[in-house]
């Protein structure tokens, strides 16, 4: 945790000048540009594999047809299709995951009043008039959902709601036109995916819950990435 906050604070040092005040939430956000450049490789590699698995459909569907009536040995057959052909229906998360860590060591950091047995002077900085170590909540203390600290998350509100319908969107077309199975052989080919294909395309929305319940710092991570995810999927999934 030390270790981290002293990145943060270098990195706040030499955005100064460029940023002011808010020059630590600068440093999030560049820190998380960073992170998403280190897992782009498996983000093209979630790209690639949903080709993929669009080129198995025929396959998969030949599978349906053949095992019509024992849908036990249908799931099988297409799983140990999707492990001969080193595809996997759950790849496209792996990129997610890989965040998790990043995401929660902010949430500590900016959590925590105490760093390495000293004050946590991270919390001491802003993003214009709200405090990084803030919750939407605290807002409504300071001048309202519409004072200087309200009206920096109405402004995050707005960006991550124009990202979640740009996203919604771009899910739903991809998923048309590439869907990880063919239409009938749902959760009985692979068990969850059927459930996970309904889901997908809410889950940017989720993102306005999670900006509203932690620290704005972890929330400046979570729209910074939800954003370049938005942008990253549009170019890959072209």
């Amino acid at each position: 945790m030390s270790v981290f906050a002293s990145l943060v604070e270098h990195l706040a040092d030499l955005l100064q000048p460029l940023f002011g005040a808010s020059a630590a939430a600068a440093a999030i956000v560049l820190f998380t540009a960073l992170v998403r450049l280190l897992v782009h490789p498996l983000s093209r590699a979630a790209a690639r594999g949903q080709k993929a698995r669009t080129e198995l459909q025929p396959r998969i569907a030949e599978l349906r047809r053949k095992h019509a009536k024992n849908p036990e040995k249908l799931q099988r057959a297409v799983l140990e299709l999707h492990a001969e052909e080193k595809v996997s229906p759950l790849s496209g998360c792996l990129p997610s995951l890989c965040q998790i860590p990043a995401f929660f060591l902010l949430y500590h950091l900016f959590s925590s009043s105490t760093i390495g047995g000293e004050a946590n002077a991270l919390l001491s900085h802003r993003l214009l008039s709200a405090p990084l170590g803030g919750r939407w909540a605290d807002a409504f203390g300071d001048g309202g959902p519409l004072g200087g600290a309200g009206l920096v998350y109405v402004a995050l509100f707005a960006v991550v709601a124009a990202v979640a319908t740009f996203s919604y969107r771009l899910t739903r077309r991809t998923m048309a036109d590439r869907p990880v199975l063919p239409a009938g052989d749902g959760e009985a080919a692979v068990p969850g995916v059927g459930a996970l294909t309904r889901v997908v395309p809410f889950m940017s929305f989720f993102t306005l819950v999670t900006v509203a319940v932690v620290p704005l710092a972890a929330a400046l991570y979570v729209v910074t990435s939800t954003t370049w995810s938005a942008v990253e999927r549009a170019v890959l999934y072209r």
